[in-house]
């Protein structure tokens, strides 16, 4: 079995040491380094880390690891940074509307164990997929939403993820723009998909308008959610060509797989810590 490690991801300004530092400071505590990549943005001159180090036999307790950290590196470097532990499951909920292609692929690696996570709610603005999720034992909670009582219902819904400890939420194709208040609560914790074209295409039938323009390659792109509308930091992207053999149906079919490959493997980089946003972009580690 594959033994818990502690996860350590850092950007900081760019500086002779860092290096060293973070690791002399493992190997001095017994640290079995299991994990480290680092990159430079020379733009910027920002340093950007993400290391894992065994916790069997490291000989500072994890409840004190951060405070050592902090106390004995953090500061002099001027390092963001955040501590995760492996066997910390993340509690994810999951938005959806009526398509049902991305839900039954999270759904999906969940149930097989692919993804060390729990999943205590599922959220919707339409009952039609309440009947998958208790298929899967999974709560469904139902909230019309209309332009009258969309920001009580944010209330509501923010209550219920407080209830249930969420700390990251997917958005798997709903279809309902949140608002700034409540993405305010979960600040790049919140997951969203989209179809990308391209050129790019909108309204209700973008497959369609792509069909009809003789577009050559599909895609999709996830991102987290920010008050820009599907502006924000990307984490992961997939395309697909296609032509004019093909129609409508092979465009939307091949769309779809794509849209739940692609939010997929967001959503692995999420539950791993592979992931750094700074400035509006994000460093995916491998």
């Amino acid at each position: 079995m594959q033994k818990e490690t502690a996860i350590l991801l850092i950007h900081c300004p760019d500086q002779t040491g860092i290096i060293r530092a973070v690791t002399d400071f493992l190997y001095t505590n017994n640290g079995n380094i299991v994990y480290l990549d680092q990159h430079t943005e020379t733009s910027t001159g920002q340093f950007f880390m993400r290391i894992a180090w065994q916790i069997e036999g490291f000989q500072i307790q994890r409840e004190k690891i951060g405070e050592y950290f902090d106390t004995l590196l953090a500061r002099k470097f001027q390092m963001t940074w955040k501590l995760h532990f492996s066997d910390q499951k993340k509690r994810m909920a999951i938005f959806v509307t009526k398509l049902s292609h991305c839900f039954y692929d999270i759904l999906y690696r969940y149930r097989s164990g692919e993804w060390q996570l729990e999943i205590p709610c599922i959220i919707s603005n339409h009952q039609t997929l309440q009947s998958v999720a208790e298929q899967f034992d999974i709560p469904f909670y139902h909230f019309p939403i209309t332009k009258e009582n969309k920001l009580e219902q944010e209330k509501q819904q923010l209550a219920l993820l407080k209830e249930h400890q969420v700390d990251l939420i997917v958005l798997a194709r709903y279809m309902q723009i949140v608002t700034g208040d409540f993405i305010s609560h979960y600040p790049f914790k919140i997951i969203n998909i989209h179809h990308s074209f391209l050129p790019a295409f909108v309204g209700s039938k973008p497959y369609h308008a792509a069909y009809d323009r003789g577009v050559k390659i599909i895609g999709a792109t996830s991102h987290y959610v920010t008050e820009d509308l599907d502006a924000g930091p990307i984490i992961e992207q997939g395309v697909s060509h296609v032509s004019h053999k093909e129609d409508v149906k092979a465009f939307i079919r091949k769309g779809k797989d794509i849209e739940k490959i692609v939010l997929s493997k967001a959503i692995a980089k999420d539950l791993e810590h592979k992931i750094l946003v700074y400035n509006n972009r994000t460093v995916v580690f491998d």
